[in-house]
């Protein structure tokens, strides 16, 4: 038996929670699923204090718990469940997870990016630690540190120039001696004093001490990818900015997406292409990436797909 709902959310964190309170408060019998990474990607975010409304702060996971009751408070029915398939060529619309078969009479779409990592072992242990892909996020705290950007586009320069606020010094760390920066970003890095860049290098090893359960990155170790030679630094803290990749491979030939893969909405809705589908979070945003902002976009999606659907007698 297919379950039915008047609409489905694929994709839990900011956004998608978000846009399931207001679905659920429209009194539209709503499913969301959550997805490989039930929370998002402030489940692998240790303190949130940029989230109004938390003037002490609160752990990521513990935001996105609230975040979810207060959907189901509303009627909404999570699902720890993947949506691997889907059939937008007729309506009701058809996705399919590993256990079973829904229909809807909308989707939205909330299954955010992936912050691109090195794929080194120690960075996992120290993910949160001291290494982070979000210098808006995270960077306040960093203060008097010396601190580190893996990266060599515009985002590493944007990160690095956004760090110097707060760290003692940043050096940006570049594995050739050509950046995809454009010029005027690389050179107001290089003309700012308090960030160095070392080319010609990629991070080996990062390196830490754990006190009492709590571990905390210490030093990062290069290497210099022309002579082999290993080099240790003092280090806070380390922002990855090599890119994000938008979770969007369900959709590929269906919806309308940019280069880099993150779907397209139309003008400043959460629209896409299909009718009756909609956008919001980090799966459409390359540009903020931020909790607050995702849950904005929420909130429009669920609107406009309330408005759809009364516009189409649903």
């Amino acid at each position: 038996m297919k379950e039915h709902f008047k609409v489905a959310i694929i994709g839990s964190g900011p956004a998608g929670f978000t846009a399931a309170i207001y679905t659920g408060r429209a009194n539209l019998s709503t499913v969301l699923f959550e997805g490989m990474q039930p929370g998002g990607q402030l489940t692998i975010t240790t303190d949130v204090e940029n989230y109004p409304g938390f003037p002490d702060g609160i752990k990521g996971p513990e935001m996105m718990e609230l975040f979810r009751k207060q959907a189901q408070r509303f009627g909404t029915v999570t699902k720890f469940e993947t949506i691997n398939k889907i059939d937008f060529n007729q309506r009701p619309f058809k996705l399919w997870s590993e256990k079973s078969e829904y229909t809807a009479d909308a989707v939205i779409i909330s299954t955010g990016a992936t912050a691109k990592t090195l794929g080194i072992e120690s960075e996992k242990k120290y993910w949160g630690a001291g290494i982070s892909a979000c210098a808006t996020c995270d960077g306040f705290f960093f203060k008097g540190e010396k601190i580190f950007v893996i990266g060599g586009g515009d985002t590493a320069m944007e990160e690095a120039i956004y760090l110097t606020h707060f760290g003692e010094s940043v050096t940006i760390v570049h594995r050739r001696d050509e950046f995809r920066a454009s010029k005027i970003m690389l050179e107001r890095a290089k003309n700012n004093p308090k960030i160095k860049i070392i080319t010609n290098h990629i991070v080996d090893e990062f390196l830490g001490e754990e006190k009492f359960g709590i571990k905390k990155l210490t030093h990062i170790r290069l290497k210099n990818v022309l002579t082999g030679e290993l080099t240790t630094y003092e280090a806070g803290g380390c922002f990855l900015a090599i890119g994000h990749t938008p979770n969007t491979n369900l959709f590929d030939g269906v919806l309308d997406m940019d280069d880099n893969k993150y779907l397209i909405t139309k003008d400043k809705s959460t629209y896409t292409n299909i009718p009756g589908v909609f956008a919001c979070g980090d799966v459409q945003d390359h540009v903020y990436r931020q909790a607050v902002t995702a849950a904005g976009s929420g909130c429009a999606a669920a609107i406009d797909a309330e408005r759809w659907l009364a516009s189409q007698n649903l």
